[in-house]
């Protein structure tokens, strides 16, 4: 279940661009971190007490430790990650893992659950079938008896979990956990929680889009994070949010799709049916207490489409924010408990 989340932050990528004079009695900073990681990129700004005596080389490695250990254990493109391995391993055969990496996939099967399988991690397999990956790469449409064939070995009811000793394990040879859609927001909330620990409560963390925000910026003011436009040939701000303990995630198809014969298909596959989504939602915004879960939200109503999805989110009481493709151009709807972020 693949997407690609692009988000607009005020103050030039995610407020990097910033004045250290500006900072309020009492406060110093910002900090700011940024790096690679899980095949994008991260960025963080921290405020630092002035009291502090925290080496911020020593919070950097921490940062970054924390990172590297997550892309060990859920990356698809290590050989030797806890999930490489699980997807190499034949069928019906348990594999210890980490409390990490169960955590995530325990999750990740919660909301296949809530969702009758809009959500699903198993589709690693169909989703290379159709071509998409890293890159779009589809050179023709696939047969129609093949999608069917994977699309019955596959799903989030074949995978087994056991959590003393923490195991899984799948019961058909198709089954490919992609953990793409949700486990960058775990790394947010990792990053977050790293922060914490350290006695740093301002500070804004981003992996590829995804999120999370905690205190406030330099100004004292909320931070303030936009959300793109879903217009094709440029970038601009559809919609501007001040967050202060909020996790945010936006999936959109807008950007990754291919064309065939006239045809337009989204990079997101419906996995209960095998095929790209063909509906009009464009961008689908979430916020939750956590980056994890908001990350799984997103491709999750994404894939549930514009009326589905907000049915669901008025169902479970989430704050969620669609930008949906009409004749005209584009219009808004938001659930009622995203309105209170729109008055602010």
């Amino acid at each position: 279940m693949l997407r690609r989340i692009i988000i607009l932050v005020t103050l030039v990528l995610i407020g990097t661009v910033v004045y250290l004079n500006h900072a309020p009695k009492g406060q110093i900073g910002p900090l700011l971190l940024s790096g690679s990681t899980m095949g994008t990129t991260y960025h963080l700004k921290v405020f630092v007490p002035p009291e502090s005596k925290l080496n911020t080389d020593e919070i950097s490695k921490q940062v970054s430790a924390s990172l590297d250990k997550i892309d060990r254990l859920m990356s698809t493109y290590k050989e030797d990650s806890e999930v490489s391995r699980f997807n190499a391993l034949p069928s019906n055969q348990w594999l210890p893992i980490s409390e990490p990496t169960y955590h995530v996939i325990n999750a990740a099967v919660r909301y296949s659950a809530m969702s009758d399988g809009a959500f699903d991690i198993t589709v690693g397999k169909l989703v290379n079938l159709w071509g998409f990956g890293p890159t779009i790469n589809v050179n023709a449409i696939p047969d129609a008896k093949n999608i069917d064939r994977l699309r019955n070995k596959i799903g989030y009811t074949k995978l087994q979990m056991r959590p003393d000793p923490m195991e899984i394990l799948k019961e058909s040879d198709a089954i490919y956990i992609d953990l793409s859609a949700i486990a960058k927001g775990y790394a947010v909330d990792a990053v977050a929680a790293v922060l914490e620990q350290n006695a740093l409560h301002n500070y804004m963390v981003e992996i590829g889009g995804e999120i999370r925000t905690s205190g406030h910026k330099q100004t004292g003011q909320p931070w303030s994070i936009g959300i793109e436009s879903p217009v094709t040939d440029q970038r601009s701000v559809q919609k501007v949010l001040h967050l202060q303990q909020s996790a945010m995630a936006t999936s959109g198809d807008y950007r990754n799709y291919f064309e065939h014969n006239g045809q337009r298909f989204s990079h997101t596959i419906d996995p209960r049916t095998g095929y790209p989504i063909t509906h009009k939602l464009a961008s689908v915004t979430v916020l939750a207490e956590t980056c994890m879960d908001a990350d799984a939200l997103a491709t999750l109503l994404t894939v549930l489409g514009p009326e589905s999805g907000m049915e669901f989110a008025e169902k479970n009481n989430l704050a969620v924010f669609m930008i949906i493709k009409t004749n005209d151009g584009f219009t808004e709807k938001s659930s009622t408990s995203f309105t209170p972020f729109l008055k602010q």
